[in-house]
């Protein structure tokens, strides 16, 4: 089943939460939670493109990344 995606407005944006990892050490991506929508953007140009989610994609993200499924090596 696949959910549908709504529109994000630039507003929500705006007043959204952003954050990045506790782990990080420099720039990397932060993450916004916008009711039920995911938001991705590059903390190097948080004037740029912002990459949406469901909570269903999000959670299949993270589970493979704590599995190890794209590590390089």
């Amino acid at each position: 089943m696949t959910q549908e995606k709504r529109h994000v407005s630039t507003a929500e944006l705006a007043h959204a939460q952003w954050r990045t990892s506790t782990r990080t050490t420099g720039e990397c991506v932060e993450v916004a939670f916008v009711d039920d929508i995911i938001a991705v953007r590059d903390s190097k140009d948080r004037e740029g493109p912002v990459l949406f989610f469901t909570h269903g994609e999000w959670a299949a993200f993270v589970g493979g990344t704590k599995d190890g499924e794209f590590d390089l090596t």
